[in-house]
């Protein structure tokens, strides 16, 4: 016998859809959620299971009369899931600084490939304030002439 009927009693329908969606997802995020800790994840798919059956209680087996919608019953499901959520998220940062963390302390290696030259690539904006610095090894460099007594001085190149 199955008491879904949208029509006659949505209330009572949807709350059994919502306990279903609810055992699913738990069951879910217990069996896929890797990374949490042991103790939410076995809380989870306990929780999980119990939702399930009682929808299916609910859908298939109860005969009818009064019943009492638990709206408690989706509170445990909406703190694992913001908690499991969390510790995934958490869990990823870690993964991630910790893979930076390792690529910055790794020694150089000249023939690893590096990235190829980009011509578009942000660069600090030219600053006509800024005096020219000494190019020390630059065999291509012209010697400047001593300035005259009252000759302008030539721009360093």
């Amino acid at each position: 016998m199955n008491n879904l009927d949208f029509s006659a009693e949505p209330l009572f329908s949807w709350y059994v859809v919502a306990l279903a969606a609810s055992g699913i997802l738990l069951l879910g995020l217990g069996a896929f959620a890797f990374g949490v800790k042991f103790l939410p994840r076995i809380l989870a798919i306990a929780a999980g299971i119990g939702l399930l059956y009682y929808a299916y209680y609910m859908a298939y087996v109860f005969e009818g009369g009064t019943y009492t919608l638990y709206y408690k019953l989706f509170v445990l499901p909406v703190l694992l899931i913001v908690y499991m959520v969390k510790a995934i998220v958490e869990r990823g940062n870690a993964k991630a600084k910790e893979k930076e963390t390792a690529q910055r302390m790794a020694p150089f290696n000249p023939n690893a490939p590096q990235a190829p030259y980009n011509p578009n690539a942000p660069q600090a904006p030219f600053n006509p304030n800024v005096p020219p610095q000494p190019v020390a090894d630059n065999p291509y460099a012209q010697p400047v002439p001593p300035a005259q007594p009252g000759q302008p001085q030539p721009p360093v190149a």
